[in-house]
């Protein structure tokens, strides 16, 4: 039998149903929300003195050169696998999305989509190209790159990859660090492109460009001059350290809000030309099969997506009481306006509170209080951005792209609760 709540919840702390509570509980600091989160959480005790454990009782070692987390966050960790032919260069780590808080992604927990591994490149070797239609050709190498003016913004990095399980006739039975964590978000710091492909005079007519990569794959994509001068950067940086190098060492295409693959890592060419290239990494990959066997290429932007990390299907609910529901938002097209949740599969909604500061092309941490009384439930969220896009449901989502499309999963996940407190990912 469940425990009573110490302190009862008047029905007007309700926003929706089954159990989810206002927004702005969780600011108020009231004696309602302290005696609720006593429930089930802290322990009463008499007024004795703690034990002196042994890590107090000698001291530590000195901090090494470089830190690492503590050995008890061990299992805070990437993972991923191969790709499915089982070639071992060519595969995916994903970020542990539902043991992060806050919006910013460790370096050595970003997401990381490999083709042919990763290189070892000497930076002092490593040159940039810009040419083609241009009237200056010009190359640069780390140090004349690193004399420009560095920006440095916050932006999320998305595969386009990312999710694909979710077009699976039958929901794919993993946690959400597997179905959802090709996503990561960083302070990214570099050079603004636009600055060196004004000093390299691009010919009007040079509509596009085609950016290469110095992994062993050379992977190149097409990407819109007008994307090149508005917002894309040569990333030298990433949290205030050196990119790492399965992150694009020493040097990467950003590109803020599109998908992850176009964000050429080490790249080394960029060659301005008057139309797609139609290289291999556009037409025999990152191309959305519809029905009937057409395809379409370039869906370059990230469509406002969400999702639920706590709870999550790696962690598993202690029982009935209060807990906060909390995940992360973005979207490709600007910021997230609104994020709300359901607790029924979608009969009834309440709006989350979003962490400060929302920003333009980066994630956004959205949470909300919840009060589950140890029954059934179906979690979801979905994100409004600040265009008026609303995340679609999958039924929407299948309906306008086919089910082989593969990339771009943005629709609504739903988590099931039972009533043991298990999560599982189910289609609603």
């Amino acid at each position: 039998m469940a425990k009573k709540l110490l302190h009862p919840i008047d029905s007007a702390e309700y926003s929706a149903e089954n159990g989810l509570l206002d927004r702005r509980l969780f600011l108020r600091g009231s004696a309602l929300l302290g005696s609720m989160m006593g429930y089930g959480v802290a322990q009463e005790v008499a007024a004795e003195p703690l034990v002196v454990q042994p890590w107090m009782q000698h001291p530590g070692p000195f901090p090494r050169p470089y830190d690492a987390p503590s050995r008890f966050e061990s299992e805070v960790i990437r993972r991923g696998e191969p790709s499915s032919n089982k070639i071992p260069e060519l595969g995916t780590v994903r970020t542990p999305i539902h043991q992060l808080t806050g919006t910013m992604t460790p370096n050595g927990l970003h997401y990381v989509r490999v083709h042919t591994g990763v290189p070892d490149i000497d930076p002092a070797q490593h040159r940039l190209l810009i040419h083609g239609m241009v009237k200056r050709p010009l190359v640069f190498d780390v140090e004349s790159l690193s004399r420009y003016p560095i920006e440095s913004r916050i932006h999320f990095l998305e595969c386009g990859g990312n999710s694909e399980l979710i077009y699976d006739e039958h929901p794919a039975q993993v946690g959400v660090q597997r179905l959802h964590g090709q996503v990561s978000c960083a302070e990214w710091g570099g050079v603004p492109l636009s600055i060196l492909m004004d000093e390299a005079g691009v010919d009007p007519r040079g509509k596009w460009i085609i950016a290469e990569g110095a992994d062993a794959c050379g992977l190149t994509r097409s990407i819109p001059m007008e994307k090149i001068m508005k917002d894309a950067m040569i990333a030298l940086y990433q949290n205030g350290e050196r990119l790492r190098p399965s992150n694009g060492y020493p040097m990467r295409l950003f590109l803020p809000g599109y998908e992850g693959n176009m964000n050429i890592k080490h790249v080394r060419r960029i060659k301005v030309i008057d139309s797609p290239h139609q290289s291999r990494d556009e037409t025999m990959r990152y191309s959305m099969m519809r029905t009937g066997g057409i395809s379409t290429q370039f869906n370059c932007v990230m469509e406002a997506k969400s999702v639920i990390t706590q709870p999550a299907p790696e962690l598993k609910m202690k029982g009935p009481g209060l807990y906060q529901i909390s995940g992360l938002a973005w979207s490709g097209y600007g910021h997230v306006r609104r994020v709300d949740i359901s607790a029924d599969g979608g009969k009834t909604w309440a709006q989350a509170d979003l962490q400060q500061p929302v920003r333009d092309l980066a994630l956004t941490r959205f949470r909300l209080p919840w009060h589950w009384d140890g029954r059934p439930a179906l979690l979801q969220s979905r994100v409004t951005d600040n265009t008026g896009y609303v995340q679609p449901t999958r039924a929407d989502m299948i309906a306008r792209r086919g089910i082989w499309a593969n990339y771009h999963g943005n629709c609504i996940t739903t988590w099931a609760i039972d009533a043991n407190g298990e999560v599982k990912h189910v289609y609603a």
